[in-house]
């Protein structure tokens, strides 16, 4: 996030925006973790609008999907992103324990 503050104070967000919907894949890891403020919300939005059924996204998140509404904030853009994300999407839910513990031995 803070590339694209840079970006937008210094004139190369929509330059950084188009490298981006460029690469042929974009990986958001740990998606929500951090607050999504009105700069983070718009990013995400031209992010996910730009690459919207052009190339592919992988969203990692702790946070269920039905949450992310509430999390992005702002109903309609909320909305927005959303359908570009969830409705042509692949979800993998992964259950069980984290593979981050130390196994007993």
């Amino acid at each position: 996030m803070e590339l694209f503050r840079a970006a937008r104070l210094d004139g190369t967000y929509l330059t950084l925006i188009k490298k981006i919907k460029r690469s042929p894949l974009l990986i958001l890891n740990d998606f929500g973790l951090a607050p999504f403020d009105g700069s983070w919300r718009q990013t995400l939005m031209d992010l996910v609008e730009d690459r919207h059924d052009q190339t592919s996204t992988i969203i990692t998140s702790q946070i269920p999907v039905n949450k992310w509404h509430e999390l992005i904030g702002e109903g309609t853009t909320a909305d927005a992103i959303q359908d570009r994300i969830v409705n042509s999407a692949h979800r993998i839910s992964l259950n069980g324990k984290s593979l981050r513990k130390k196994i007993d031995q």
